[in-house]
Order: structure tokens, then C-alpha cells, then sequence
């Protein structure tokens, strides 16, 4: 028997290895398929297509080996610095007859992203390169991109409608009653309004007088935009009252948006191709209304960066977490690691830490904090580039900057601190169970996340996060010479924008991450012209790699709605789904010490990633929806 066990082991041993040879083999073909097809390849002629079918952001996210076996969905994400040198390379190529931008499922960036791209599109359109937009329904940040354009086109069956910044966010206090769960939130600053959902119904009035600024300022910025690249646009009537025009017009949106001048052509797509044809030449290899084109990520691939330079490049992109993370997040281990190898391979004059970040854990940022500190240490000079969102961890690791750079839409500050614990004591008595146990100090068993917490441990508890506030308030007033009395006062967990975070003397100037590399450069004494950059970057793995060359196959958000009201719906599906993602993260974090500004995520890119929307599904599946 023994003899005939230890056979049939050895056969499901054979077959586990086989099958794992042939899925290894399988996906290897697949990788030199999907690898020979973006290959880079001789560029000709035709119009540069940015299908912009996902969000733009800093750092694309690693997709998880598994996602792709089991069936999610990967999708797009566009890198900023990919996007903007594309744009930039276009300007001057002669091969490149016009720059097409298709907004049909753009999935948002943060305001600086958009005025970074907008700025870089208006320099071509300034240069005499045709750029030309098109879109069944545009959203706020897609028209910014569009308004660059020399011309715009819309879907005559389509429409847009603008929304602007702000709208509800889901407060869980009530439904935690209801369960019986204890939130014990531990914070510093009357304006983290982070730990608000788990503590009241509603907003608080100095949450309310926060984001009131914030959205002022933020709606300023893209109306001003607009003005700017598209003076003949007039958004003011669509932003205070639609519905009086919409039903003027009988319900036609896209006849309100060509009356407004906010689009120049009412066409399909056959139309538009044919407009794009008679720029870029006509491929009559394909249907009607194609056009000779380049694709976005050929024309990526064609255009490598250097593995070699003197100033490196450190990007610090999404959550800011402990120990290891892939690309999307920023684990304290692997963004150090990332620095100190850099430090050790690359022969370094100078160091730019790009940031983009809404923080995260403490421990986290001060370990990257502390890496920054080592490159200054060996005489570095340190230029610090804010994103479209550096705050609370992001401004954290900031600190240690010679300067910072900021858009006048960076989302910044945020100084403070919280953690929250969960308890279910109250939970466990609805159904009749307690506990009950024997403690040899104040803190046994300590936090009891069924039992609850003890006194001793809300003080410590207490008294660690307001230490955590006193040493962030000291690392803000020594790096930027200001009082920790004024710092604790613009301080408080308040989120500015970066035209007021440079008022404040947050920031030094306005500048994008080509300024801070110039200043950077100078700062080094190296070639101010022509900077030798070098990108810190964590290298994707095979199934990354795989990963990445599937989704830029693939179309992302197959099924999402195109037209206006079914993409408004959408954004705010994706708004929900981060929101329910958010409260999971930070419930799941067990309490720690967290340096982050939750707020500022409905702000950015509108895709919330497939655990988040599988959890919205949870939800609504279980409010029979």
C-alpha cells in the first residue's frame, strides 16, 4: 500500500510539473507574441494617436501575476513623463504630421498632470503641429487636455457637462453603531478629515471651510485654463446653469456645446478620420475614415531613456507603505533600496525626488526620509518636484529638499497625523458573546480588538501620535526656516493647493520636473542644456512585463458609457468604489500611525483599482442592488 501511495505521489508530482512547465511555456510564447508586436519599429509617417483609454498618472501600477489567470480585468495606465516627452518628441518630428488625442475613455489625472499635458499640447499647436481632440462625451479634465487643441471634435449623438470639483463622500458612523463597532481614532489637526467618516454623519465646519477653498481655488485654475488655451470657450454657462441651456437646446447636448464654441466640429468617427486623412495621409489598407498613424507606446518603445546619468531621478508614486511594494505604491524598503543602489551603481552628482503621493505610514516616510538624507550626506544636492499630490508622507519625505518645486495645481500640505483602531466589543454583546481574561500590566492583551481598548493604552495611543505631530511640525520648520508656531498653524491636517502652499512658503517655486532637474543640474554644476538624467526606477518583473503588454492590447473599460451622463456616472462609481477601498485599507492597517490625506484621492486619476471595485459589488450585491 505504502509502495502504491508513494507511486501515485510521484504521478501527481509529474503532472503539478508539467502542467506548470506547459502554463510557463504557454506564457513565455505569449510574451514573444505581444513582444514581437510592440517591438519598436521604424516609424513612418502618419499622425500620433494618444488613445488615452485610462487615467495618466506618475507611476503606472504593477499588476499582480495572478490577475491576469484570474480574469480581471488589467487596463490602462499612462505614464506623465511617457506622455509629456511623446508630446515634446512630436513638436519636432517631421515625420509626425499631427498629434491626435482621443478622450472617449480618458480616466482623469491630477489638476498639475492635466496642466502639465495642456501645456505641453499648446506648444506644439504654438508650433505649427496640428493637434486635434475627440471624444463622445468629454469630462472636466479630458476637455482641459482638449482645450489645447487646434481642433476639437464631439460625437454629434454625445455632449459634455462640466462637474467640477467636490460632491458627497460616504460617512460611517452610523452604520458602525449599527454593528456595534468602536472607531478609536487618535489624531492631531482639526482639519485631518481623514478619520471623520468613522467619527461623525456629516462634515465637519472645518472640513467644510477647507475643501470650500480648495475647490474655489482648484475650479479657478481649470476655468482660467480654459480661458487661456481657448479664449472663444464659454464654460460659465454650463457651470451655473445647464440645465436651463440643455433644455433650450431641447435636450441636445452637443448642439449646446457647439453654440458655446466648446467644440468646432459635430462629427462621428468616420468624419473625424477622414479630417485626420487629410493631415496625415489615408490608410486604405483599413476602413473608411482611417488615417496613417503611429501608436502611442511604438512611439514610447522607439524613444528610449538612458540607463546612465548624473542626476537620478527618484520617484515616489501612490501609498506610501511599509517594507516592499511593486510599482503604483511606494514601499519604505523598496524606495530606500532603490536610492541606496543608485547611490552605490550610478556615479550621482545630484538627486531629484519626485513626488506624488497622498503619504501613508509614518515609518514608511521617515525610512525614505532618511535615504534623501544619506544622498546630502555624500554632498548631493537635493531638488524636490511635487506632482499632482504631495501631501502629508508625500510632504514628509520633502523636507529634507535644498528647494521644492510645485505646480500652482499640486495638492499639497496636509500636515498631521492619525491612526484608527477598530473595536468589537459592542458587536460581540449583540450576539451574546464577551470576554473576559487575566492581565499582568495596564497593557496585556493590548489593543483588544474584541474586548476594547484600556485607558492606559488611548493615552499612549494619544500621546504617540501627538509626538509624531511635534516631529513632523520640526522636520516642516527646519527645512523650510519657519517657526513651528507658524507651522503648527498652516499645519492642522489642512490640504492647500500649490499656489497658496507657495504663499505660505511650502514650496519655493513653480516648475515641473524638467525645472527641478535644470536646477538640480545647476545646483551640480553639470550641463544646465542638455541635463544627463537617470531614472531610479524599480525594473518590472517577467509577469509585469506580460502584464503590460496585454493591457496595451486590450481595451480598458470595455463596456464603460461613453455618453455624457453614463461617463458622469461612471467617474462617480469609480469615486465610490476608492471611498468603500479607503475605509477597508485603513480598517485592515490595525491601528498604525498613519501621515496621510485620504480627501485628496477623489481629486486624481477616476479608476479605482479591481479589489476596490469587487468590493463596491459586495456592497451593492448585498443592498440587493
Amino acid at each position: 500500500m505504502k509502495l502504491v501511495r508513494g507511486a501515485w505521489k510521484l504521478l501527481v508530482g509529474i503532472k503539478d510539473a508539467l502542467v506548470l512547465v506547459a502554463m510557463l511555456l504557454f506564457f513565455g510564447l505569449l510574451f514573444a507574441a505581444l513582444n514581437a508586436r510592440s517591438r519598436p519599429a521604424a516609424i513612418r509617417d502618419g499622425a500620433l494617436v494618444l488613445e488615452l483609454n485610462g487615467p495618466i498618472v506618475e507611476q503606472p501600477e504593477d499588476v499582480a501575476p495572478l490577475a491576469m489567470l484570474s480574469g480581471q480585468q488589467i487596463g490602462n495606465q499612462y505614464r506623465l513623463r511617457d506622455v509629456l516627452r511623446a508630446i515634446d518628441l512630436a513638436r519636432e518630428d517631421k515625420r509626425v504630421k499631427a498629434i491626435v488625442v482621443d478622450l472617449d475613455k480618458f480616466g482623469g489625472a491630477y489638476p498639475a498632470a492635466l496642466g502639465e499635458v495642456q501645456e505641453a499640447l499648446m506648444k506644439a499647436r504654438a508650433a505649427g503641429k496640428p493637434v486635434l481632440a475627440y471624444a463622445t462625451a468629454y469630462t472636466d479634465g479630458g476637455y482641459r487636455l482638449a482645450s489645447a487643441a487646434s481642433e476639437i471634435w464631439m460625437d454629434p449623438m454625445g455632449g459634455t457637462l462640466f462637474m467640477g470639483p467636490g460632491g458627497s463622500q460616504l460617512f460611517y458612523k452610523g452604520l458602525l453603531d449599527k454593528l456595534g463597532v468602536n472607531a478609536h481614532v487618535y489624531r492631531v489637526g482639526k482639519f485631518k478629515s481623514a478619520v471623520e467618516p468613522y467619527t461623525r454623519t456629516d462634515q465637519s465646519p472645518e472640513s467644510r471651510e477647507a475643501s470650500q477653498a480648495l475647490y474655489g481655488a482648484l475650479i479657478d485654475q481649470w476655468r482660467e485654463s480654459i480661458a487661456r488655451a481657448r479664449p472663444k470657450a464659454q464654460v460659465a454657462g454650463l457651470l451655473t446653469q445647464p440645465a436651463q441651456l440643455v433644455q433650450a437646446a431641447g435636450g441636445n447636448l452637443a448642439q449646446v456645446d457647439l453654440n458655446a464654441g466648446l467644440v468646432d466640429k459635430l462629427g462621428d468617427r468616420i468624419a473625424f478620420g477622414r479630417r485626420v486623412a487629410q493631415l496625415a495621409g489615408s490608410d486604405d489598407k483599413k476602413p473608411a475614415g482611417n488615417f496613417m498613424s503611429i501608436r502611442y507606446q511604438s512611439y514610447v518603445d522607439a524613444h528610449p531613456l538612458p540607463k546612465k546619468g548624473r542626476i537620478g531621478v527618484l520617484t515616489v508614486a501612490g501609498q506610501i507603505i511599509d517594507g516592499q511594494s511593486q510599482q503604483g505604491n511606494a514601499g519604505g524598503d523598496t524606495v530606500s533600496d532603490l536610492l541606496y543602489r543608485g547611490l552605490i551603481d550610478q556615479d550621482l552628482k545630484a538627486l531629484v525626488l519626485r513626488v506624488d503621493s497622498p503619504g501613508g505610514s509614518v515609518l514608511a516616510s521617515e525610512k525614505i526620509r532618511r535615504a534623501v538624507l544619506e544622498a546630502k550626506r555624500r554632498g548631493l544636492p537635493v531638488v524636490v518636484s511635487m506632482g499632482g499630490l504631495a501631501a502629508s508622507g508625500g510632504y514628509w519625505i520633502s523636507t529634507p529638499g535644498d528647494v521644492i518645486f510645485a505646480e500652482p495645481g499640486t495638492i499639497t500640505g496636509s500636515i498631521g497625523i492619525f491612526a484608527v483602531l477598530p473595536t468589537f466589543e459592542r458587536t460581540l454583546a449583540k450576539i451574546g458573546l464577551s470576554t473576559d481574561g487575566v492581565r499582568t500590566t495596564p497593557l496585556s492583551g493590548q489593543p483588544d480588538i474584541l474586548g476594547g481598548t484600556s485607558p492606559e493604552l488611548d493615552v499612549v495611543a494619544q500621546a504617540g501620535v501627538e509626538h509624531g505631530y511635534r516631529e513632523f511640525i520640526a522636520r516642516v520648520s527646519q527645512s523650510r526656516k519657519l517657526s513651528p508656531a507658524r507651522v503648527d498653524e498652516i499645519g492642522q491636517g489642512r490640504v492647500w493647493i500649490g499656489g497658496v502652499a507657495h504663499q505660505l512658503k511650502l514650496v519655493d517655486r513653480f516648475g515641473g520636473l524638467d525645472a527641478a532637474v535644470r536646477e538640480a543640474a545647476r545646483r551640480a554644476k553639470l550641463d544646465v542644456a542638455s541635463p544627463d538624467v537617470v531614472w531610479l526606477d524599480k525594473k518590472p518583473g517577467f509577469a509585469a512585463e506580460l502584464a503590460r503588454q496585454i493591457a496595451s492590447n486590450e481595451d480598458d473599460d470595455a463596456g464603460a458609457p461613453a455618453d455624457a451622463l453614463g461617463r458622469i456616472a461612471w467617474q462617480q462609481q469609480q469615486v465610490m468604489a476608492t471611498a468603500l477601498g479607503d475605509a477597508r485599507r485603513l480598517v485592515a492597517g490595525g491601528g498604525g500611525v498613519r501621515a496621510q490625506c485620504l480627501e485628496c484621492g477623489g481629486l486624481g486619476p477616476m479608476r479605482a483599482s479591481a479589489a476596490d471595485r469587487t468590493l463596491r459589488q459586495m456592497v451593492l450585491a448585498k443592498l440587493g442592488w
